[in-house]
């Protein structure tokens, strides 16, 4: 992929009613009818406590000094407020304030707030409209997109949920100025997940351009999301509803999210999707795919980019086991694992990605990732 000859506007064949838009703006807040393709004049934007004092009051200001009857609805940040009763508060406040189906519902978010938002505009009065505006790295390059919604219950994360495109996603890089640095490293995460999966250039290209990253410089910023914007549909498009090639979006995400619900959510996403990658890249050298050189440079590129591979919390190697059975990608209770047979190169398994693997080799991999984090602590 040319990562510097994108075009900053990309649209998406859903194969509804109306496609989707993705694309790049710059001074959304302050303008945002120059973006925002609005079919009505009642909007929610459902945002969270943090996001709502950096962005959503000053996006509904401006969006009622237009004439817009916008209200905003908040509810607390954090990945473990993903929750049924969340998304029954929140409903409860839309039904009280009059919002029926002709309103529009705004995502002001990163991922808990899209998925959650994304599951709320899908089911409300049946299907209302969906604008995605991500305010995080994680959301710009994987959660707005694809239109997978969803919330977590006690026995896994994501597990009900409804597959519902929005009609837009507005990304604007200026609000990752606001963004804290270890925010930043886990919306890396997806970002070297999706070039492992998918693309050897674009890793060459992260491996190259770590500074200019971090350093949030604008260009390179912008190229590597539409990059991954890119990447991430054609992955949709070719399987929307996850059944075959969309399980590939999943590599690092069958450790990674039971390492988040065994540890009540208390360690980032983007942390747990790097530890996921970690140890399913383990996986893949044990199986004989991967070059023990590529692993090298896996796991260098995920301590680049600032993502903690050392201070995860203690955790039951039997009790992770026991979540990975309920993965979307399981099968008959066995955990099954995305396999990359080089970096960009994912395998393809009868035809849907999914490779079971013995438990002894996942026992092996998870006792890996607790000794290696031992041994990086000390």
């Amino acid at each position: 992929m040319n990562i510097t000859a994108l075009e900053q506007k990309l649209i998406c064949k859903t194969g509804k009613d109306t496609d989707c838009t993705i694309e790049i703006c710059h001074n959304l807040l302050q303008n945002p009818t120059k973006y925002l393709h609005l079919t009505t004049d009642q909007l929610a934007i459902i945002t969270d406590d943090n996001v709502a004092v950096l962005y959503g009051k000053v996006l509904q200001q401006n969006l009622q000094a237009i004439g817009l009857n916008a209200k905003l609805f908040v509810f607390p940040h954090g990945e473990q407020n993903k929750t049924r009763s969340n998304k029954e508060f929140l409903e409860n406040q839309l039904l009280a304030s009059g919002f029926g189906r002709d309103s529009g519902i705004i995502a002001l978010g990163g991922g808990v707030v899209t998925d959650l938002a994304g599951y709320i505009a899908a089911t409300y009065c049946r299907g209302v409209s969906l604008t995605m505006l991500p305010t995080s790295l994680l959301g710009m390059v994987d959660a707005s997109i694809g239109g997978k919604t969803g919330l977590n219950v006690p026995e896994g994360k994501n597990m009900i949920g409804c597959i519902y495109h929005p009609k837009q996603i507005l990304i604007d890089t200026a609000m990752l100025k606001t963004l804290p640095l270890v925010e930043l490293a886990n919306g890396m995460a997806e970002v070297i997940k999706h070039s492992l999966i998918s693309d050897n250039s674009l890793f060459e290209y992260l491996e190259t351009h770590v500074q200019e990253l971090l350093a949030l410089e604008p260009t390179v910023l912008e190229q590597v999301i539409f990059a991954n914007c890119h990447i991430k549909w054609a992955v949709v498009q070719s399987d929307e509803n996850g059944y075959k090639k969309r399980h590939i979006l999943n590599f690092g995400h069958t450790i990674g999210h039971a390492l988040e619900c065994v540890t009540n959510y208390s360690i980032p996403h983007g942390q747990a999707v790097a530890l996921g990658i970690l140890a399913e890249s383990y996986l893949c050298v044990e199986l004989g795919a991967l070059e023990q050189t590529s692993f090298a440079r896996i796991e260098n590129i995920l301590l680049q980019y600032g993502l903690p591979l050392s201070n995860v919390l203690d955790f039951k190697v039997e009790q992770v086991i026991d979540v990975m059975r309920l993965d979307k990608k399981s099968l008959n209770g066995q955990p099954r694992f995305v396999i990359i047979d080089a970096i960009g190169s994912p395998r393809p398994y009868e035809g849907n990605y999914c490779t079971p693997i013995p438990k002894v080799l996942i026992e092996k991999a998870l006792h890996w990732l607790i000794d290696n984090n031992a041994l990086r602590r000390h």
